[in-house]
């Protein structure tokens, strides 16, 4: 059920069918688990060969979604998605205990203390294994267009990868194994700066919110 992919964000009065897939880490089991029915209901209505790739415009999925993403939209040498629905809980039973290890107390303590000056898990094993299965894969070769929202932790600013932004410019075209990962953190500095960006954000939310109580308050 080949589907040609759109080039340009939709306008107004077209219909798009979006797929998002949330994060979470080893929990990207459950959107595993959910997409793999999904991905059957539909095979018993179109045949064994449909994949989600062809039923959806724009597949997005941040974090562990990021990564589903991708396994649902890389090719194949037969230009078909390279993992089926039913393949992800299987990828996250075999190497969900290697990417996101977890070491009783001790190592909750470590990865407390980690969290200070660095990322939750260091990624070295799931850049071995992304890179392993998605090689050369470039956003422009996915089977349907996709967003992939990463954090870049040292700019304090969203980096969004998508294939609407390769076909406004190829110098966006990054390979998909890169799109998984976001910048690491480089010393406690950064990540006292982390904190007072959000907290930035939260006393300006709390603001409004305790004005906006103050104004109803008011008419009543």
């Amino acid at each position: 059920m080949a589907k040609a992919r759109h080039t340009e964000p939709a306008t107004k009065g077209k219909l798009i069918t979006i797929l998002s897939i949330d994060g979470g880490g080893i929990r990207g089991i459950i959107p595993g688990t959910i997409l793999a029915l999904l991905e059957s209901q539909l095979q018993e209505l179109d045949g064994n060969d449909v994949r989600l790739a062809d039923y959806f415009d724009v597949i997005a999925g941040t974090s562990t979604g990021g990564l589903v993403t991708s396994m649902l939209t890389a090719p194949d040498e037969n230009n078909r998605p390279l993992y089926r629905a039913k393949d992800i809980v299987p990828f996250y039973m075999e190497h969900g205990p290697k990417i996101f290890p977890q070491r009783g107390i001790w190592g909750s303590i470590m990865k407390t203390l980690k969290r200070i000056i660095g990322p939750k898990y260091n990624g070295k094993y799931l850049r071995k294994i992304i890179r392993e299965k998605l090689g050369n894969t470039r956003l422009n070769d996915t089977l349907t267009n996709v967003v992939i929202p990463t954090f870049d932790i040292q700019r304090l600013q969203p980096t969004i990868f998508s294939t609407y932004e390769v076909s406004i410019s190829k110098t966006f075209n990054t390979l998909l194994e890169k799109c998984q990962f976001v910048t690491k953190i480089s010393n406690a500095k950064t990540c006292v700066q982390i904190r007072t960006y959000l907290q930035r954000i939260f006393d300006r939310k709390k603001k409004c919110v305790t004005s906006a109580l103050q104004n109803f308050k008011a008419l009543n």
